[in-house]
């Protein structure tokens, strides 16, 4: 993982150009392009897991997009939802709707973080 500006990694991803502002960007060569805002909210969906759920931040670090979340961490029951997600909304300053809620959102870390990204960023 390499830390480019915005021109640099316009310049190195093609896809990129036009897309970017001025912004500091985390670029995986190949893979996607995450602005600095994208990976704080990463971070801040990472934090609220282990903080909520009480997982090892071990653990918590070692999450990818497809590491499934509901359903397979048992922690996360039906009743620590509503918890987790009022973390979030706290700590992004976000507000989640109850129609928003929904099975895929909290299918895998991927989806959850791209779910608190949209809203955060929107």
């Amino acid at each position: 993982m390499v830390w480019l500006d915005s021109r640099e990694a316009a310049q190195s991803c093609p896809r990129a150009q036009g897309r970017l502002g001025n912004r500091e960007t985390r670029y995986e060569r190949g893979l996607r392009v995450k602005s600095a805002e994208a990976v704080e909210i990463e971070d801040a969906v990472r934090a609220v897991l282990r903080d909520v759920l009480g997982l090892n931040p071990e653990r918590v670090a070692a999450f990818d997009d497809n590491t499934p979340l509901f359903g397979a961490l048992p922690e996360l029951d039906s009743m620590a939802v509503a918890g987790l997600l009022t973390e979030i909304e706290d700590r992004l300053g976000i507000i989640i709707d109850d129609d928003e809620v929904d099975g895929e959102m909290l299918e895998s870390f991927g989806h959850l973080v791209g779910f608190a990204t949209a809203k955060a960023l929107g």
